[in-house]
């Protein structure tokens, strides 16, 4: 149940990046229903063109610019800003919610390995949320959410790469959220614990792995560990991204938000 206006962001241009994924689907699809003009990316051309179907079928005038592209790459991404703002105009509301997992144990970690979860989860996002700042700075006005994990918060067996990538965005979280704030743009992180993505599933997946347990029996254990009793859903997530974006968290700032399931209280 949507608890959000569909003029709340009338007029404004958002744009999402790693839309094939649970979280930036939810997302678009939110951003879509509250009245914003939104571009969507990521590799999946079919998977984005499915998105912008059902975002059309619940909002038939929703305005959807789609571009695919590989983040990693920088003339990827200068092609989706491009797109975007001839599209749309200006962003004003940015989500980052492009990543990946990989990584693992410190004697089976290369070299070329963690540079890739470095890239992709850290060095990515602040290279295009630079590449938008400008036009945000003109404007006066714009909410950047970079999507973190839980563990940003906390390590995890196997985490260096992953981890150390989600600490590093929190730290950029906050350092640039104090030089945005002066320019009337907030920038938060959301901190999600095991979503039931696809990318969340094979987080279990492996973590049963270690344990000598089936999925099945792994998934068991981690709701049953919680005190909500279930991992979240993408669109708790993305619920909660939704409201950073809007004007009734104008004093929330730099923030890490969990969204946990309340796993930190056990």
């Amino acid at each position: 149940m949507s608890i959000f206006s569909t003029e709340v962001f009338k007029g404004k241009h958002a744009l999402v990046t790693g839309a094939t994924g649970g979280i930036g689907y939810e997302t678009a699809k939110g951003l879509s229903a509250m009245g914003t003009d939104v571009t969507i990316t990521g590799r999946k051309e079919d998977v984005l063109n499915d998105l912008k179907d059902e975002i059309l079928k619940d909002v038939s005038d929703a305005k959807i610019n789609i571009v695919v592209a590989d983040l990693a790459d920088a003339s990827d991404r200068e092609k989706l800003v491009q797109s975007a703002e001839n599209s749309f105009g200006p962003v004003s509301l940015l989500v980052n919610s492009a990543g990946m997992t990989g990584g693992g144990v410190l004697e089976d970690l290369t070299q070329e390995e963690l540079e890739r979860v470095m890239h992709l989860n850290f060095t990515v996002p602040i290279l295009l949320t630079q590449r938008l700042y400008d036009s945000m700075k003109k404007n006066k006005e714009g909410a950047i959410v970079n999507v973190s994990s839980l563990s940003g918060l906390r390590g995890t067996v196997g985490g260096t790469a992953y981890v150390g990538s989600k600490f590093a965005l929190n730290g950029f979280t906050q350092s640039f959220a104090l030089e945005a704030i002066e320019h009337n743009i907030r920038v938060n992180a959301v901190c999600p614990g095991f979503v039931d993505t696809k990318m969340g599933r094979d987080g279990i997946k492996s973590k049963g792995e270690r344990h000598g347990r089936s999925f099945e029996e792994q998934l068991k254990i981690e709701n049953e560990s919680l005190p909500s009793g279930r991992i979240s859903t993408p669109e708790d997530v993305a619920n909660t991204i939704l409201f950073l974006l809007t004007d009734a968290a104008e004093n929330i700032v730099g923030e890490a938000v969990i969204i946990s399931g309340g796993s930190l209280m056990r």
